[in-house]
């Protein structure tokens, strides 16, 4: 079925392959107290606005240029959870931001954003009587190509490296994935035919050589290989979670291994990195990777529980958000750590979350 409306120019829609028209449906109020939570504190919104920038609504970004690191605007004030970015330098392994204070920050609002091969997504919630969220496809001049009506409250994004393919996740019922009434729905868009998949569980998924009909399958956190036809993904079933690999081409999925979640593929094309259940109710969650030859996996040096799908700078440095401890440092900011499990983690940029580099 074709794209079924427009909007200023912009497609609505996209082409369902195997659906009917999607049509938004009402939140719950479960979903409403959730996605003001996230706006208002979780997800970068702090205690203050350090970034000088120009006024709202009269920057672009152009985001087919390298070297810049494209994130949500954290604090408060009239740029908070604008879509913005900075520039990027430093050796090796060692990126930083060359000027935190010389934000460049748009007037497009979002509560996940990702960019890549000079394509953008950011997820967007309509805040009025009923929340309504929306993925907001953006060209290379972070300009809306494509606004598709979503059901749920954000959760994670990307693009893959060459632009053309892009996914996102949003929370159903629940807001977190710890919780035991998890439901989410992640769709995928092929920016090159237009085909979009609004729920990756209308895909076949083999576990242990047979199809898997679970009513309770839910799947988080994509990323695309080079092809921009394998993909990896995360799916629970039966309160467990698994590596998947699927391809969209045939609209498959195999599970390859447990408890590992929101993976998140190297520049290189060599290694995921993710995050891993410990076990443990005061941390969650610890960041690793995994060799993809080998599949040994690496604890990372960065203490604290991280429950976001890290990025890679470089194929020797992850980034990620995590949130401040403390009403008084309430707000979130972005860090990196060493690939490998060495050093320590280091502050890239404050008041910020929802990285992505552009290589």
């Amino acid at each position: 079925m074709a794209g079924i409306g427009r909007t200023a120019g912009v497609a609505v829609t996209g082409t369902y392959p195997d659906a009917v028209p999607h049509l938004w449906r009402t939140a719950t109020p479960a979903l409403v107290a959730a996605t003001t939570a996230l706006l208002s504190s979780g997800c970068g919104d702090g205690d203050r606005d350090p970034a000088p920038a120009r006024p709202v609504g009269t920057v672009t970004l152009d985001l087919r240029q390298p070297g810049q690191l494209v994130f949500r605007q954290g604090g408060t004030g009239p740029t908070a959870g604008r879509l913005a970015a900075v520039r990027l330098s430093g050796p090796a392994g060692a990126p930083v931001v060359t000027s935190p204070d010389k934000r460049t920050i748009t007037g497009t609002s979002c509560v996940r954003v990702h960019a890549a091969g000079g394509t953008g997504v950011c997820l967007t919630v309509e805040r009025k009587a009923v929340a309504q969220t929306s993925a907001e496809i953006l060209d290379g001049q972070a300009r809306r190509s494509h606004l598709f009506p979503i059901e749920g409250v954000p959760s994670r994004a990307q693009v893959s490296a060459s632009g053309r393919m892009v996914s996102w996740t949003t929370f159903v019922e629940g807001h977190n994935y710890q919780s035991k009434n998890l439901s989410t729905r992640t769709g995928v868009f092929d920016r090159k035919t237009g085909r979009l998949w609004l729920d990756l569980e209308k895909f076949k998924l083999v576990q242990d050589g047979r199809r898997n009909w679970s009513a309770d399958l839910n799947y988080w956190g994509v990323t695309f290989t080079r092809d921009d036809d394998r993909f990896y993904a995360t799916a629970r079933t039966k309160e467990k979670t698994y590596l998947v690999e699927g391809r969209v081409s045939t609209r498959t999925m195999r599970t390859l291994r447990t408890n590992l979640e929101c993976p998140s593929l190297s520049p290189d094309g060599t290694r995921l990195a993710f995050k891993k259940a410990t076990g443990d109710p005061s941390r969650p969650w610890r960041l690793h990777t995994l060799d993809l030859r080998t599949m040994r996996e690496t604890a990372l040096a960065e203490p604290a529980s991280v429950d976001d799908q890290a990025v890679w700078i470089d194929d020797r440095t992850v980034a990620y958000g995590l949130l401040r401890k403390g009403a008084a440092k309430s707000g979130t900011d972005i860090w990196t750590v060493p690939a490998d499990g060495s050093g320590a983690p280091r502050l890239l940029l404050a008041d910020a979350y929802s990285p992505a580099a552009i290589r």
